[in-house]
Order: structure tokens, then C-alpha cells, then sequence
């Protein structure tokens, strides 16, 4: 019984309420999956996927999977985009911040760099080496930095499915190079995405999300964003 609660759990179909008992979440709260979506992208003839937010560490391990199986064959699309769109980490941010000043933290953002340069250029280097290797046609990887702070996420695939989520806002202790620092950081790893497809009718809400998330995300990516500098 207990197994069965633990796998309900971590699956996130119920929540415990200490006092309470257990409870299973309404639909609403249910979390989407983003992983199976993203992996069947690239059994389609074109991939595209856009994605806005902190570091690109949950698309990093998610795609992994499809392009290694593109690598041994199992998989071949005729081409693949893929445009990241990420929080300038040489700008302040107004969040996060320190926890007593409420003050833009150099040192956070310094380790938020080295995050998502891992994250995002591990990408970038995995899908260019499709395309330099001959196994798909036509390969696109951009990274572009916008100066506003990191305050959602969004993944766009094959324009049709958008997910979306929020970045909680969190006192959180982090200590780098030695020195120890307390910030209000943005926690996303927790968060649920909730998730629109388009469909044969244009006026339908999921068909509008999906097209409004793609025109927010074209209007950062052409105006204000600019390439990430290795």
C-alpha cells in the first residue's frame, strides 16, 4: 500500500495533507509531461523547438535520449531547430536578489552563468554534430540572451504544443568560491507546466495559446534578445 502511495506521489496524481490525509490532485493540477512530447517531435520530418527561460537544464536531459537515438539510426528527421532563449546573466536582475538588500548578487549570476553554459552549449555542440556528422540534412542551434529577468518558462514544439510554467520565487542559501550568500532564487524544477495544443479550429483556446506563446516568443528573439557570446 504504501509502495502504490509512493509511486502515486512522485508521479504527482495525489498530494498528502499533514492532518488531512490524502488527497488526489484535481485535473487542473495535474503535471504534463513534457518528456514524451518532446521525443516525438523528432519522429516527425521537421523538428522546431523553442524554448524561453532560466538555463535549459531540463530540455538538456530530455532531448538527450532522441538525438542519441538519431545517432544509432533509430531516428532521422530531415532537419532540426532548436533556439534558446535565456536571462542575460552579465545584466542585474531585479530577481534574484539578495535576501537582506533586496540587491542584485555578481556571485549568483556568475554561477548562473556556468550553469547554463553547460546546459545550453552542450546542446547547441550535440545538435550541430548531427548535422556535421551527415545524419540529419539541415541543423540550427542559437542561444540568444534578453536582459529581462528569469521569471517563467515556455517550451514551443513543432508549433503546435506550448508548455508553460512559473518560477516560484524561494529563500535559498547558496555558497560559491567560498563565500556563502542567502537570495530570494527562482525555483522551477517543481513547477507545473500546464499545456495547450493547437487544433483544426483557430479560435479554439489551446490553438490561440500556442499561437499568442510563439508571437511572445518571436517578439524577444527579433528585438531585444542577442546572440550568446561563448
Amino acid at each position: 500500500m504504501q509502495n502504490a502511495l509512493r509511486e502515486l506521489r512522485e508521479e504527482g496524481l495525489i498530494v498528502s495533507r499533514q492532518g488531512s490525509g490524502v488527497f488526489v490532485r484535481e485535473r487542473t493540477e495535474r503535471p504534463v509531461g513534457l518528456r514524451p512530447y518532446i521525443e516525438r517531435a523528432f519522429e516527425d520530418q521537421h523538428v522546431r523547438i523553442d524554448f524561453a527561460g532560466f538555463s535549459g537544464e531540463t530540455l538538456h536531459g530530455i532531448i538527450a535520449e532522441p538525438l542519441d537515438k538519431i545517432r544509432i539510426g533509430r531516428l532521422r528527421p530531415e532537419s532540426i531547430s532548436v533556439r534558446l532563449l535565456l536571462s542575460d546573466p552579465a545584466q542585474p536582475w531585479a530577481i534574484p536578489c539578495t535576501v537582506n538588500e533586496h540587491a542584485d548578487s555578481p556571485t549568483f549570476r556568475k554561477r548562473a552563468e556556468e550553469i547554463m553554459r553547460h546546459h545550453t552549449l552542450a546542446i547547441v555542440d550535440s545538435v550541430t554534430e548531427l548535422g556535421e556528422l551527415g545524419l540529419v540534412n539541415e541543423v540550427s542551434a542559437q542561444v540568444r540572451v534578453h536582459p529581462a529577468a528569469p521569471m517563467l518558462k515556455l517550451y514551443l514544439i513543432n508549433n503546435e504544443d506550448a508548455f508553460f510554467g512559473f518560477y516560484s520565487v524561494r529563500e535559498h542559501v547558496i555558497t560559491y568560491d567560498g563565500e556563502t550568500q542567502a537570495i530570494y532564487d527562482l525555483m522551477g524544477k517543481d513547477a507545473i507546466l500546464f499545456h495547450h495544443s493547437t487544433t483544426d479550429d483557430d479560435t479554439s483556446i489551446g490553438s490561440q495559446y500556442v499561437d499568442q506563446a510563439r508571437t511572445w516568443f518571436e517578439s524577444l528573439w527579433t528585438t531585444v534578445a542577442q546572440d550568446y557570446q561563448r
